[in-house]
């Protein structure tokens, strides 16, 4: 096994850690504070790229690989996780399901623009819309309803927690068409947003990831043309499924820069605080602290590499997916606290990040599949 990195992967590396400070860092606490959308960050990782990494460049894309990915999401993580979970769901859900399963006219017409992020010169992201008020980790539920009336849909329902919600041109909308069927009577369609009947409404106040904005969407008799279905009839929950493993290696790196960052932040503290007399880097018992974060922060890259890898050489990644996330997210959560931790009373002060680190770190373990999701995912791999 190669762990070497191509030059053209470090090179992406580099460019996403000095976007990350130079781009990110400025600002970040005001705009955590005042939960205020990163549009020119998410602007300007148009402009390099960034918001649609991985799809074809016959399609507006890079054409990189998703090992490229997992490195630029773990950098920009680092900084700001409000900015890299938009970036995340444009390129791992809306542009990866476009491009993997839908038609050459809805690459044409939808994908070409999204990964470019923009659109005559404006803002042109994507939102996934599953999750529901009484369907979420239990995604067959969905009370969201598409009427087949022939040579359209009618779309009624509410979709919850939308990272987005506001800012997204395109929806990406889960929908049951026939409830007899189950799960093989939900569909995926192409909404965009300044339809008739679409409704924006509330804005989440939430956690972490603050700049992000997570609204409720509301669908009121939205008329869908059949040509934004996607697939054929009945592919939507496999459609929904196969998007979120992919997605799964983008929180996953993203819980990994997290983790990263409060890593760094801890270390470079150590390094000139004293108490005792020395710096508190020469105390074992912080010493150890870093060890154990170091240790925890290299197993999580590992695996969201491997599973990186393994999407890139066409293999199956569903399980390796579900490990990265599951363990790149709890090494977030724990490594965060141990960072507040190690900060003593400033890790509780804004201005040395640490405690938004922590509180970014929470949501890692919940969306895009909870960790006890990941879990059922792993044991029924592992069972087979």
């Amino acid at each position: 096994m190669d762990f070497q990195l191509s030059d053209e992967q470090k090179m992406i590396q580099q460019a996403a850690r000095d976007f990350a400070i130079q781009e990110c860092l400025p600002g970040v606490i005001e705009r955590d504070e005042k939960q205020k959308f990163p549009k020119e960050q998410i602007e300007k990782l148009a402009d390099l790229g960034f918001m649609g990494m991985m799809v074809k460049p016959e399609y507006g894309g890079a054409g990189l690989d998703t090992i490229s990915y997992v490195l630029a999401m773990e950098e920009i993580s680092k900084v700001d996780a409000s900015v890299s979970v938009c970036m995340s769901v444009n390129n791992s859900l809306v542009c990866y399901g476009l491009q993997e399963f839908g038609s050459e006219e809805q690459k044409q017409q939808y994908l070409v623009p999204l990964a470019q992020g923009k659109k005559n010169g404006e803002l042109y992201i994507g939102a996934f819309l599953l999750s529901e008020p009484e369907a979420g980790s239990d995604a067959t539920s969905q009370h969201t309803t598409a009427e087949d009336k022939g040579d359209h849909y009618l779309i009624n329902g509410t979709k919850n927690w939308i990272t987005n919600g506001s800012s997204a041109s395109v929806y990406l909308v889960i929908a049951q068409t026939d409830r007899l069927k189950g799960s093989k009577g939900i569909n995926a369609f192409i909404v965009e947003k300044n339809w008739p009947g679409v409704t924006v409404a509330a804005k989440e106040n939430k956690l972490g990831i603050r700049g992000s904005d997570t609204h409720t969407i509301l669908l009121t008799d939205v008329k869908v043309p059949k040509e934004n279905r996607i697939g054929e009839e009945g592919f939507g929950f496999k459609f929904a499924m196969k998007t979120l493993a992919g997605g799964r290696i983008g929180i996953a790196s993203q819980a990994l820069g997290i983790a990263g960052g409060a890593f760094e932040r801890a270390r470079d503290y150590a390094k000139t605080r004293k108490s005792f007399g020395t710096e508190i880097m020469n105390h074992q018992v912080i010493a150890f602290k870093l060890a154990d974060m170091a240790l925890k922060i290299e197993v999580a890259r590992l695996l969201c590499l491997k599973a990186a890898w393994e999407k890139d050489q066409h293999l199956n990644y569903d399980i390796s997916s579900s490990m990265a996330k599951l363990y790149a997210s709890e090494t977030a959560m724990w490594v965060s606290v141990e960072a507040v931790q190690v900060h003593g009373g400033y890790g509780f002060v804004k201005e040395y990040h640490v405690e938004r680190l922590m509180r970014d770190a929470k949501i890692t373990q919940i969306y895009e599949g909870t960790s006890e999701v990941q879990r059922i995912v792993i044991s029924r791999g592992v069972l087979k």
